[in-house]
């Protein structure tokens, strides 16, 4: 697309919206009067059709504070509301990494896992997130040594130690090329081509980035095309549309603090006040002297000094019955408003018999992985891939990685299930399906989930065998106690060992009287 035909469609989306705004603040009311919201029609109460009622005249107004980015990092810094509602989503994503899909040998696992922490690399994930659910917007570029940031990216070019780990950039550090936008089929159709990093930036000042550079784009919340244009292809602040739930929220809860302070009252009755203070001067200070004596001999264990004509009443109300319930319900309006529930966002477990907030948290952290899914899948792959390559470490060609569960197991669940996976593998090898080989490397494997058989190392699963043993006549030994069968005895069922199979199965007849022996016996 060319340069002027995008900013020229930016600047007619612009001129657009400004019309829009100026067309329902110019004679609103008559004109939102006769809107018919829905086709319920009810005359006798004014609703429906050109009636006149308080609903006609509602709408939504333009609140765009995604480009004040000054009022949002003082809501991001000064309201702990506000951090939460940015910084809980991007931590859940990225605390707890991912496990390898494919089998790599274990060393290289772990060379790969220890250069993802030296490098950082969740960390700039984290901020990035962070970042762009704030300002609408945020990248983070990958940096190799030895290459211009302004050519495209290629894998195989990376060499040993290339890879220097990334550099977050906001949405007010760069400016994206809108007149160069990407035309190669794929998910970065119409994005920026180049992103070019301005002076405010930490690093790379004046470089041109290349889009196959951004591990991850992050731009809070999405935008139609129309309004992205005025964005600069940007998102928006997961905070414009939470500001006056925020606005709510704060506003309840400084009041409900003030009643604490006006929850106890005293008065004094002057006689003769209202002279008192019409007349000023030294009356009036003599007054305030005499309240300040009374100030002075108060507490804990003062008394209260007045004159004999004046009286002195104290007023206590201490009943503050149904505030919690109205700020419950602007809790639960935010932790709507954000997806978050309740438990992880203040703290709070629902109400109600036997509710613990697992189904909301197990609602929320499907959420979440939809979000790893889309938004971080891709720049979290291929960063592990360049890692690799900086490492010296060749990827098997179906390389794949998968987000680790967010779910915390205690001790007891993962004393189960490591009893669990251990009774499979042991019956697997026992019965003659893996060799021992296969079985450490299985063992191994569920050892990130278990914290079981975290010692079995590299050189010990190189040194077993991994020769498929025959099923053990006696059968097979579970931690249960139970016994699983095993293979038939020929004598047993009257067979020679010309009629029996190997391992003393029963020989099967196929066709041609060709005998047909089975691959493996049942294990039940």
């Amino acid at each position: 697309m060319a340069r002027t035909s995008v900013k020229a469609a930016a600047r007619g989306a612009v001129q657009e919206d400004k019309r829009a705004r100026a067309a329902l603040t110019k004679d609103g009311q008559r004109q939102l009067g006769a809107v018919s919201h829905d086709s319920f029609v009810n005359f006798a109460h004014k609703l429906g059709i050109g009636a006149d009622n308080p609903t006609s005249f509602s709408t939504y107004g333009f609140n765009p504070i995604t480009r004040n980015r000054i009022l949002l990092e003082w809501i991001h810094r000064g309201s702990w509301l506000g951090g939460l509602a940015v910084d809980i989503v991007a931590s859940d994503m990225t605390r707890r990494g991912v496990e390898f899909k494919t089998e790599i040998d274990p060393q290289d696992s772990d060379s790969i896992e220890r250069a993802i922490t030296a490098y950082n690399v969740w960390g700039s994930i984290n901020e990035t997130i962070q970042w762009g659910r704030l300002y609408g917007g945020s990248i983070a570029v990958a940096l190799i040594d030895g290459q211009d940031p302004r050519e495209p990216l290629r894998l195989n070019t990376v060499g040993p130690g290339a890879y220097k780990g990334m550099l977050v950039l906001d949405r007010w550090m760069v400016e994206p090329s809108l007149e160069d936008l990407v035309t190669d089929l794929g998910p970065n159709l119409g994005q920026p081509k180049y992103y070019r990093v301005t002076a405010s930036a930490p690093a790379l000042r004046g470089a041109v980035i290349h889009y196959s550079r951004v591990m991850v784009r992050h731009v809070g919340i999405k935008l139609p095309y129309q309004q992205a244009l005025q964005e600069q292809l940007w998102g928006i602040s997961v905070l414009e549309r939470l500001y006056d739930r925020m606005v709510a929220f704060d506003s309840a809860t400084t009041g409900a603090a003030q009643l604490v302070y006006k929850s106890f009252l005293r008065t004094l009755s002057v006689e003769g006040l209202r002279d008192v203070v019409s007349a000023g001067g030294k009356p009036l200070a003599g007054l305030t002297s005499y309240v300040d004596m009374m100030r002075r001999f108060q507490g804990i264990e003062g008394m209260t000094l007045i004159d004999s004509k004046d009286k002195y009443e104290q007023q206590s109300h201490s009943s503050f019955s149904g505030l919690s319930d109205v700020l419950v319900q602007f809790g639960q309006q935010l932790s709507g408003g954000l997806q978050i529930p309740l438990v992880r966002l203040f703290g709070q477990s629902p109400s109600g018999l036997n509710s613990s907030g697992e189904s909301d948290l197990r609602t929320y952290y499907d959420g979440i992985r939809q979000k790893q899914q889309t938004d971080i899948f891709h720049g979290i792959s291929l960063t592990y891939m360049l890692v690799a390559r900086s490492k010296g470490i060749v990827l098997p060609d179906n390389f794949a990685v998968d987000f680790r569960s967010l779910r915390e197991l205690d001790d007891s669940e993962k004393t189960t299930i490591a009893k669990d996976s251990t009774a499979v593998v042991m019956e697997a090898h026992d019965g003659g399906l893996i060799g021992r080989q296969t079985a450490l490397k299985e063992l191994r494997q569920a050892s990130r989930i278990t914290g079981v058989f975290t010692n079995i190392t590299r050189e010990m699963i190189e040194a077993a065998d991994d020769t498929v043993a025959p099923p053990s006549p006696e059968g097979v030994t579970m931690p249960d106690g139970s016994v699983l069968p095993g293979p038939p005895n020929p004598q047993a069922q009257g067979l020679n060992d010309d009629q029996a199979g190997p391992q003393g199965a029963p020989a099967q007849m196929g066709q041609g009287g060709q005998r047909r022996v089975p691959l493996q016996q049942p294990l039940d």
